[in-house]
């Protein structure tokens, strides 16, 4: 039974549509119970659909649907249909999955919140094209899922469109908003580019036609195959913020922190790395390319970790932790390690929801707060907010036990087996992460309050179906990675079909069981250093920490303005753009030239008319003269020839 496939991204939209026309004559309950309801029913139709799958023999685990069939001229012909396999499954599995908790805990994040029906649409909206994205049987259709949730990130991060997000710099959140869309736009103009190279030497959009033909070889060049790969790639820096289109996701944290944690933590920033494992067959036909993948994301995550590590906004941290995390997804993906990519994507989906989650928590107990230096002495205010954020954090800094750290583990290990000296800047990555991560665990919910006492005096745990999600999602945190322990992957047993030509587990065990245990060993040392020494700088040793920032003042200063990225792309490209746009589109090319030949077009037509108007008298007796010359004329004419 595979007619039923529709339903997975059918039952959000319905609540787009139930919350987006009814949505303001319901009370927030009836919001609530539409957004998340609907989202649970695709999730529970996603694991009926996951359980006939697993019912099916490993290389057969493959169902489609086709819908009808949408367009066609010519030789070019797309279907709106379907497919599931074990890669799709996955991800549709963590977005209504982790998209279920996140909408139930914004029932009570946005509670009282004007345009709380609003909120609720769109973000049904986003889980809708999220997993048409995901879901899409061709590229055609993955487009339109990738241009939906660009539209959607865009009217989330602008929720407030009324505020100031940034008073240093003046962004609005409208403006971050804006910022996102336009960055994005650039990176989709590489994508598309890309699909229509595609069409052009494969002749579909087809997964399966191009995938087919792809492994093959089908007779096309590594030349043609690279330039596929690299602007497929362009677009995943772009939706999935990496250098240099990373600049967009910081800002995004102008959205409510709901919106945070499900599209720029758990689901649409991955769509990169989806798209990339998606088209495995392709990057693998593709050396070159696959080497810009893993240096692209390496260097994006530690230049990312190391931004994080004087970030004083708790959503901005998390934010660039992001950032760094899906650099690590892009390395196990640029090292031919598509599963490992994948499963650091499932187990980040766990413990970065969390995390955003833990810090709206927060937000919520300190009215709106942020700013570390605001914060501290939260734990014993807060306990099920702090006890679950800590999992998030241990999990994230590959603390032994906890989901991070089997599935960050993996990408080192296979990073590794490719390049030692790609592993030993991957492993300071890692370093980086304990270290930041920390710091802000340790500002936030340890030592002596900073806020001010009327906060103070207010402090609360958030409501159950705020801290329920929370506990949750600390569970999945602990548990998620266990389906991914080395030797007995489950997990990559069940990627295998799709990645068949992909990583191999045989050279990891050519390699050694206990050169891998050494290295795993050396792995959880730099984590476990990474936390001792952010407890030496903010808890044991008062003003460490300033007193390095003093003397390293001008690393810091170029850390604490983000390495001047913003102000560099402001001087090159918006300004000019700008003042191109003002002095010339506008005032030569659209007033002169565009309005010039409209306006200057009346003007002939207006004079036209003033003379014929002339003709028009009133007086019968001019007409009759006229009538009579003009018909003196037509047989002169005839005569004459």
């Amino acid at each position: 039974m595979q007619d039923y496939l529709w339903l997975i991204p059918f039952f959000p939209l319905l609540g787009f549509i139930i919350n987006g026309l009814l949505g303001r004559k319901m009370d927030e309950k009836a919001v609530g119970v539409a957004g998340a309801g609907t989202v649970l029913a695709s999730f529970g139709t996603a694991v009926l659909a996951f359980s006939e799958l697993l019912g099916m023999s490993p290389e057969s685990r493959v169902m489609t649907q086709t819908l009808y069939n949408w367009m066609v001229t010519g030789n070019f012909s797309v279907d709106i249909g379907f497919r599931l396999d074990a890669l799709s499954i996955t991800m549709v599995m963590v977005v209504t999955g982790v998209g279920f908790l996140i909408h139930v805990y914004s029932i009570g994040y946005m509670h009282g919140e004007r345009g709380f029906a609003r909120f609720f649409a769109f973000l049904n909206l986003f889980t809708f094209t999220m997993l048409l994205l995901v879901m899409g049987s061709n590229f055609l259709l993955m487009f339109v899922g990738w241009e939906g949730v660009g539209l959607c990130s865009y009217l989330l991060i602008g929720y407030y469109y009324d505020r100031i997000f940034d008073e240093t710099t003046g962004l609005t959140c409208a403006g971050a908003g804006t910022k996102a869309f336009i960055v994005n736009r650039i990176g989709d103009f590489g994508f598309l580019l890309g699909i229509f190279l595609i069409f052009t030497t494969f002749g579909s959009l087809d997964f399966e036609t191009v995938f087919t033909a792809a492994q093959t070889g089908a007779g096309v060049s590594t030349e043609i195959f690279t330039a596929i790969a690299l602007l497929l790639f362009i677009g995943a820096t772009g939706k999935s913020a990496q250098i240099p289109l990373y600049v967009w996701l910081p800002d995004a944290m102008a959205g409510p922190t709901p919106v945070s944690a499900l599209i720029h933590a758990a689901t649409m920033v991955t769509a990169g790395v989806y798209m990339v494992a998606r088209c495995s067959v392709i990057y693998l036909q593709a050396p070159l390319a696959m080497e810009v993948v893993a240096i692209v994301g390496l260097v994006t995550a530690v230049f990312a970790a190391t931004m994080a590590l004087t970030a004083t906004d708790i959503k901005k941290i998390l934010a660039y932790s992001t950032v760094s995390q899906l650099g690590y997804m892009f390395l196990a993906c640029g090292v031919g390690a598509f599963a490992a990519g994948i499963f650091h994507l499932v187990t980040h989906a766990f413990f970065k929801a969390l995390l955003f989650l833990g810090a709206g928590s927060v937000m919520h107990a300190l009215s709106g707060e942020t700013q570390l230096p605001k914060m501290g002495g939260l734990k014993k205010h807060t306990p099920t907010t702090f006890w679950t954020f800590l999992v998030g954090g241990l999990a994230i800094a590959g603390v032994p036990g906890l989901s991070g750290f089997f599935s960050k583990d993996e990408i080192l290990w296979k990073t590794f087996l490719n390049s030692p000296v790609l592993y030993v800047i991957a492993l300071a990555a890692a370093g980086l992460t304990a270290f930041y991560i920390f710091r802000m665990i340790y500002l936030a919910f340890y030592g002596a309050p900073r806020m001010d006492a009327a906060v103070t005096h207010h402090l609360h745990e958030s409501p159950r179906v705020m801290t329920v999600p929370l506990i949750v999602l600390a569970v999945l945190s602990i548990v998620g990675g266990y389906i991914g322990i080395p030797h007995i992957n489950q997990f990559e047993a069940f990627l295998e079909p799709v990645f068949a030509h992909g990583h191999t587990t045989a050279e990891a065990h050519q390699a050694g069981l206990g050169l891998e245990l050494a290295l795993m060993a050396l792995s959880v040392a730099v984590a476990l250093a990474g936390i001792y020494l952010a407890h030496q700088f903010y808890l044991a040793k008062a003003g460490a920490a300033d007193r390095l920032a003093m003397r390293l003042h001008g690393l810091y200063n170029l850390l604490v303005h983000k390495y001047y990225v913003d102000e560099i792309y402001e001087a090159l490209f918006v300004r000019p753009l700008n003042w191109l746009s003002e002095k010339f589109f506008w005032k030569i090319f659209d007033i002169k030239l565009i309005d010039g030949a409209v306006n200057g077009a009346a003007k002939l037509f207006g004079g036209l008319a003033s003379l014929l108007r002339r003709w028009q008298t009133g007086i019968v007796q001019n007409y009759a003269v006229t009538f009579v010359l003009g018909l003196i004329i037509i047989l002169g004419y005839f005569l004459v020839r």
